[in-house]
Parts: structure tokens; C-alpha cells; sequence
């Protein structure tokens, strides 16, 4: 693929990694291969993870086309640009089109990004995963390199305000890579989650003590942190699309009352 736009992006990236005094732990990125198709699995908890998930890639020289929500693509600024870095739409109701352009991008020997959660998650901890990911890396016939972020979620996520202070620490956990064969996605992704909720607890763990004190709202409640439990996550996530299921219901009443 010609890639533009994709150059310059990191570079501005990594000038504002450097302008916020951010700090990195960067572990296993030797997992990345460097050449061949790969498609890599990150948990989601920020806003941001797309332009940190792609960094995790960058010691082995790939770029990253993450599959994203089509609300992204339609936006009038940020479309264009997430199409020129060849990023796959994503329709959530049917999601038979980003499957197979996924799958394409995978045996072309481009390095794809998922978010097996599918949404962010509230609780800071895994939610459970859709099977996509090894359905997809099974069908191409590809390594499933799990990763793990920490730290974004103080930047920008849900139900918390901005934070941009200098001096976060980020930190990018890769792990070994699995095989999925897709016989049995359910087991598979189990499994998936299994290794990528231990390097969660792991990275969490050797996460700067100083920036992370007992009780932050940005830890799992299992971990000591004051983030919702998976079930409150869950009751709030619940709330939030009925909410949005009547915002979208209205603006079609107003349409039509209008026309």
C-alpha cells in the first residue's frame, strides 16, 4: 500500500510524545514480526488507543491498519484521514465487509489492529471478547499477537475529564504471539483473553507506584483501584446505548417532522 500520510502521522505523534514528557515502558515488541501478516489484539480503555497501539508495532518497522467504528469514517475531518492511512471501516451491524477486508489486508501481508472488547472498557480491566479476532487470524492464516495498554486511559476515556499533564507514564505490553485454527473460536478466544488479562495484571503491577496510588480511579476495583466493577461498567455501558437509542429516535422524529 502507498502510504503518505501514515509517515508524517508518527513522526507528529512522537514530537507530541515528546512535548507531553511521556514516559515509556516498551515490552515484547520483539513479538512483532517484522515482515508477513500479522494481526495484533489490544484491550481497550482510551480514546487514544489507536495512536498508541500503533506505536506498539513501530520498533519493528510496521504500520498498523486498526479496524474502527464507522461513525469515525464519517466524520467530515477524520474520514478522510482514517481512509488514507487505510484503516477498515467497521459497521457494527453488519460486519461481514471489515471480516473480509480484514482477512484481504492479512494475507497481503499488512500488520492489522483489533479491539476484541469491540468498546471501551469502564472497568479498566478485559470485558469479555468477540471472536473476531481469532475468526479473522484463523481465516488468514496468521499469527494473534495479544497487546496490553496502560496509562491512556488518564489522557482521555469515558466519564473522566481531559488530562494532558506532562510526564504519564505509557505503558505497551506485547505478548507472545497464538495460532488461532478455528475450530473452536469460543475456546480460542477464551484463551485469548486468559493471556492478555494476565499481562494486564502484569503491567499493572510494574506500573510507576508514584503515578499510580491505592484507590486511582483509572485501576480495576479488582486491583485496588476505584474503577467500576465489570458488572457497574456493564450497567452503565447498558444505559449509555439507551440513551444514545433515544437521542437517535428523536433526531428521526425531528427529520420527519421537518420534511
Amino acid at each position: 500500500m502507498r502510504d503518505v500520510t501514515y509517515p508524517p502521522i508518527i513522526v507528529t505523534a512522537k514530537a507530541a510524545f515528546r512535548a507531553l514528557g511521556q514516559n515509556f515502558q516498551m515490552t515484547g515488541t520483539e513479538h512483532v514480526p517484522r515482515d508477513g501478516g500479522v494481526l495484533l489484539a489490544f484491550n481497550h480503555i482510551s480514546y487514544v488507543d489507536f495512536v498508541y497501539g500503533g506505536f506498539a508495532a513501530n520498533p519493528s518497522g510496521r504500520l498498523v491498519r486498526f479496524m474502527a467504528k464507522r461513525e469515525l469514517f464519517d466524520h467530515r475531518y477524520v474520514g478522510p484521514l482514517m481512509r488514507s492511512l487505510h484503516h477498515i471501516e467497521v459497521d457494527r451491524g453488519e460486519g461481514v465487509a471489515s471480516f473480509h477486508t480484514a482477512v484481504d489486508y492479512l494475507r497481503q501481508g499488512e500488520a492489522v489492529g483489533i479491539f476484541p472488547e469491540a468498546t471501551i472498557s469502564r472497568a479498566m480491566e478485559l470485558k469479555e471478547l468477540k471472536t473476531g479476532a481469532v475468526r479473522i487470524a484463523a481465516e488468514a492464516g496468521v499469527p494473534l499477537v495479544p497487546v496490553i495498554l496502560w496509562g491512556t486511559q488518564r489522557m482521555m476515556t469515558k466519564d473522566h475529564p481531559r488530562d494532558f499533564s506532562r510526564g504519564t507514564t505509557i505503558a505497551i505490553r506485547v505478548g507472545e504471539a497464538m495460532h488461532p485454527t478455528g475450530a473452536d473460536p469460543v475456546a480460542e478466544t477464551a484463551e485469548l483473553r486468559d493471556r492478555m488479562s494476565a499481562m494486564l495484571a502484569t503491567t499493572v503491577a510494574e506500573y510507576p507506584a508514584d503515578e499510580q496510588p491505592p484507590g486511582s480511579w483509572w485501576v480495576p476495583a479488582s486491583m485496588g483501584g476505584s474503577a467500576p466493577t465489570l458488572e457497574e461498567a456493564a450497567r452503565l455501558d447498558a444505559e449509555e446505548k439507551r440513551e444514545r437509542a433515544r437521542k437517535r429516535a428523536e433526531k428521526r422524529a425531528k427529520r420527519q417532522a421537518d420534511s
